[in-house]
């Protein structure tokens, strides 16, 4: 019995160390896989090739979305469907500035045809905006070519790289992020991907609504 307490001691050390190594490990490549922030993620941005993908601004949410067929997800009746808060459009208003303000390049800029998202890329104001079935939300995908096709849509947008020098914006839903890439944001919230064509992407950075207006107070350029 005693050699057998041995044995078992000298194993569980051996766990102990090679758990210990394994989390040093994995510790190591955190910190030297930590995604871009500050002034490398802002001079990131102004070189370009980026997909910037909005969840769109705040809504109402005593108000909800009433669709029976293909097209009602356009209207901005908001006893019809959801629609952004004074809120909402008062923070999309302030990030287009924040970008404005640190001259990130941006080229294409596309919405889903829901109200709320239009507006959002609209009171952005960074460029003409181009609405689309090609990024919609996941509560409808039945009347758009069903979950599948969504996403398989979603993903290849995410993967498309943008006009050289600039960034593609797209302004959604927080559904079609999370069900095309696993990223999720609140409202007002972004997720930036690096591209490689086909539908290969890289998650590089989430943000939060407010850091766009902290970005620019510390890095935006005369």
């Amino acid at each position: 019995m005693p050699v057998m307490k041995i044995k078992n001691g000298w194993w569980l050390a051996v766990v102990c160390f090679w758990a210990v190594a394994a989390v040093a490990g994995l510790t190591e490549h955190a910190f030297s896989q930590d995604p871009l922030s500050g002034q490398a993620l802002v001079d990131a941005l102004r070189r370009g090739g980026y997909i910037i993908y909005f969840r769109h601004a705040a809504t109402d949410w005593s108000q909800d979305d009433y669709v029976t067929a293909v097209g009602e997800w356009t209207s901005c009746d908001p006893n019809r469907m959801r629609q952004l808060s004074n809120q909402g459009r008062a923070v999309a208003r302030r990030i287009g500035e924040a970008i404005r303000r640190l001259k990130i390049p941006i080229g294409r800029v596309l919405s889903s045809e829901y109200c709320r998202t239009r507006q959002t890329a609209q009171l952005m104001d960074l460029g003409p905006v181009v609405p689309t079935r090609v990024i919609m939300n996941m509560r409808v995908a039945q009347m758009v070519g069903g979950r599948e096709a969504v996403i398989e849509r979603a993903q290849r947008e995410l993967a498309r790289p943008p006009i050289p020098g600039t960034n593609t914006v797209l302004v959604a839903h927080g559904n079609l992020m999370r069900a095309a890439s696993g990223a999720y944001t609140g409202e007002a919230g972004a997720g930036i991907f690096a591209p490689s064509g086909g539908k290969e992407f890289q998650l590089v950075k989430l943000l939060e609504p407010d850091q766009w207006q902290q970005l620019a107070d510390q890095f935006a350029q005369p």
